[in-house]
């Protein structure tokens, strides 16, 4: 893993310092549509990450009556598709639940757009989409009675047998996602929260008869997953605490036991954060470790905590990195001239991954000196990657 010197050859570009940010504008930002499928399809984020999850199939132990899988923030999709590939690789003639949370229609939208080939390669998969909390997603239930009773379930028997025929069934559910995924903003905290919880199931109608015991209840929540993803769940200024008690905690009690929640977040120490800090010296939003992470959740568990084990992991399995997609040569050659596209798409990523705010990032857009540091970071590395780590809650083989 590349390190990045601490002195930067880079002359700083000074930007205003930043102000108290309201919650409002934090939720913008990391809910810019815009900033975020740039980043998804100019990086390879998505394809690492499902590369890392896919690791931890084998060492999964799955039982009856299926392989269970949370995905805590499934975003675009992208990355479960690519885990229920290597799923059915690693489990070819398994049921599966495969159950997700993900607040923004947008994004359901192009998960269920991913869908309709998992349907035909995995018969015997069932999907639940939720927009719950993390606390209540894993249960796909809200637990407070008035949002139980406020409950939209609807579950979905797919007909036929063709690709063609799923995508056409999925697609008449538009109508009924755009009535029942619409978010408001808490007033209490700022927070992006659903107007309606929402569960939504899909199986083949063909399979119901096997699933019959894999398929969810709407009166009997169970969450007992095999394997739990965790990638870039929170925001990077969120208290530690709140990571541990409000998201982690509640995933690696939805576990079964000998069940794995990986989890993942951005790690800083790369040419992203290198760019960021040419224009905000001394900005670095990296700064909760994974030990720190894994040791708030275990404060958080309280007497739960000996049925778990903590896994840092070792740094060299935990730490990975990711990369901007660019042209050969487009970067590295000395005689090649980097393109504006490639500059805002490299300075895109950056801020993203650093979730600078949208006020900040029109200061600093404002001049051309944001440009200028994005191309002089570039031609220093020869290339513009971030890096993540990951560690692992797995709850005990004989835990209650």
């Amino acid at each position: 893993m590349a390190a990045i010197s601490a002195e930067r050859n880079a002359v700083a570009i000074v930007a205003p310092e930043p102000e108290a940010q309201s919650s409002e504008q934090n939720f913008r930002f990391y809910d810019n549509r815009q900033k975020y499928l740039m980043f998804v399809n100019t990086c390879s984020e998505k394809w690492v990450v499902a590369e890392r999850v896919a690791r931890e199939l084998k060492k999964l132990k799955p039982a009856p009556p299926a392989v269970r899988f949370f995905d805590a923030g499934m975003g675009d999709g992208t990355v479960l598709a690519r885990v229920m590939r290597s799923m059915h690789e690693a489990y070819p003639r398994f049921p599966f639940l495969i159950a997700g949370k993900e607040i923004s229609l947008e994004d359901v939208r192009l998960t269920l757009d991913k869908m309709p080939d998992r349907f035909f390669e995995h018969p015997e998969t069932v999907l639940a989409l939720t927009n719950i909390s993390y606390a209540e997603a894993p249960n796909l239930m809200p637990t407070k009675p008035e949002a139980r009773a406020a409950m939209t379930w609807k579950a979905v028997a797919l007909k036929g047998n063709t690709t063609a025929e799923f995508e056409r069934q999925i697609l008449e559910l538009q109508p009924f996602l755009a009535r029942n995924w619409k978010t408001r903003v808490s007033e209490k905290t700022g927070s992006l929260i659903p107007e309606t919880p929402t569960t939504l199931i899909l199986y083949r109608e063909d399979c119901a008869f096997m699933l019959a015991d894999v398929i969810p209840q709407k009166d009997e929540p169970v969450a007992d997953y095999d394997l739990v993803i965790a990638s870039q769940p929170f925001r990077l200024s969120a208290a530690t605490d709140f990571k541990a008690k409000r998201v982690l905690a509640p995933l690696a009690r939805a576990l079964r036991p000998n069940g794995r929640l990986l989890g993942i977040h951005s790690a800083g120490n790369d040419p992203g954060l290198e760019i960021v800090q040419t224009v905000w010296p001394g900005e670095d939003p990296f700064t909760t470790s994974r030990h720190a992470l894994l040791e708030a959740t275990r404060q958080a568990m309280g007497p739960d905590a000996v049925n778990f084990r903590f896994d840092p992991l070792p740094s060299s399995e935990a730490l990975f990195r990711y990369e901007m997609h660019t042209l050969p040569d487009e970067i590295d050659s000395e005689s090649a001239s980097i393109g504006t596209s490639t500059l805002l798409a490299a300075w895109n990523a950056a801020t993203y991954v650093a979730q600078i705010d949208d006020e900040r990032l029109g200061e600093a857009m404002s001049k051309p000196l944001y440009l200028e540091a994005t191309r002089k970071v570039l031609r220093k590395n020869g290339e513009l990657w971030f890096n993540d780590e990951s560690y692992v809650i797995s709850r005990n083989p004989t835990a209650a």
